[in-house]
């Protein structure tokens, strides 16, 4: 089987200011670095719009009214220091949304081996009852519960290697044993969530790593702590929050994970995935603000869910 790359047609009706890091130009850059022949192979699908009630799944039954209200008639509206809303943001939101339920339908019912969602804006900064960090809706998390309502599966796990915690992926599922989180990221730093010693109900893990390490650390981190719990949940899907600013040329951090250190991760989790989930694997983008780093990145990731495939 194949792998799913989602396209987001409209991913520049959610619009930031001038010299912000989450902008359309990393679109830009995915679209450019998958227009290469070696992705030929990959079937290709436009997002649909998809249904953002499905968000009071994750999010409080206000919510989507609470942004619409923030949301302007022209120009761009500030949720926080670092989070905008412009006119057409829950358009572009609602596309992320759709790529990720599209996705997950895809190979949920066996049309393509796993699935790579291109998508803005990113996700896993919203918490349950606020958005923050770049992210408007928690796109993953929806996906997960839709994994458990409308496919049946009993036990999600998503697996988060943005350089950022996912403090809000962590937020909405800190209480159910039902959902594995699991994050990588740099440690102190923003938003200063994810102490390996924060366990939740046994469902979460996570794997600190200092300013300055590279790949050797990263995979270290993933041997001893998180494939093993990966392991012991044995999800029914395998998400991924796959952020590229681990990449020694992000300007938001300081990691040195290289391309080849994705694809080692990405091929190691779609090995575990193989054993435990008959390789069913949903990656959505989050960070990643490099434009040079991301492509690579994500051309590092796609490749390797390829071979899985």
């Amino acid at each position: 089987m194949t792998t799913l790359l989602v396209s987001q047609r409209n991913f520049d009706s959610h619009v930031t200011p001038a010299g912000h890091p989450e902008r359309p130009d990393r679109i830009r850059a995915v679209e450019e670095a998958l227009s290469h022949d070696r992705f030929a192979a990959l079937k290709r699908m436009d997002a649909p719009s998809g249904d953002l009630t499905l968000a009071e799944l994750v999010h409080p039954g206000d919510y989507l009214r609470q942004l619409a209200q923030a949301r302007p008639a022209e120009g761009i509206a500030r949720i926080d220091e670092d989070t905008f809303i412009s006119s057409g943001s829950l358009d572009a939101a609602a596309t992320a949304l759709g790529a990720g339920l599209l996705a997950l339908e895809e190979v949920a019912l066996g049309s393509v081996r796993n699935a790579f969602c291109a998508v803005r804006p990113p996700g896993h900064h919203a918490e349950h009852d606020r958005p923050m960090g770049f992210c408007l809706v928690n796109t993953i998390a929806v996906v997960a519960r839709e994994a458990q309502r409308k496919f049946g599966a009993e036990r999600v796990a998503i697996v988060d290697f943005d350089v950022h915690h996912g403090n809000g992926t962590e937020n909405i599922f800190q209480d159910d044993p039902t959902v594995f989180y699991a994050s990588s990221h740099q440690w102190p730093l923003y938003p200063g969530t994810g102490p390996e010693s924060f366990t939740g109900v046994g469902n979460i893990c996570n794997a600190t790593l200092a300013a300055g390490t590279g790949g050797a650390e990263m995979r270290a981190a993933y041997e001893a702590r998180i494939f093993p719990a990966l392991e012991a949940f044995n999800p029914d899907f395998l998400l991924i929050s796959a952020g590229f600013d681990a990449d020694y040329r992000d300007p938001l951090a300081g990691l040195n994970w290289r391309p080849e250190d994705f694809a080692w991760l990405t091929e190691r989790l779609c090995h575990i995935a193989t054993r435990l989930c008959d390789g069913r694997v949903v990656s959505m983008l989050e960070g990643g603000y490099d434009r040079q780093g991301l492509a690579t990145g994500v051309a590092a990731h796609v490749e390797s869910l390829m071979a899985a495939g």
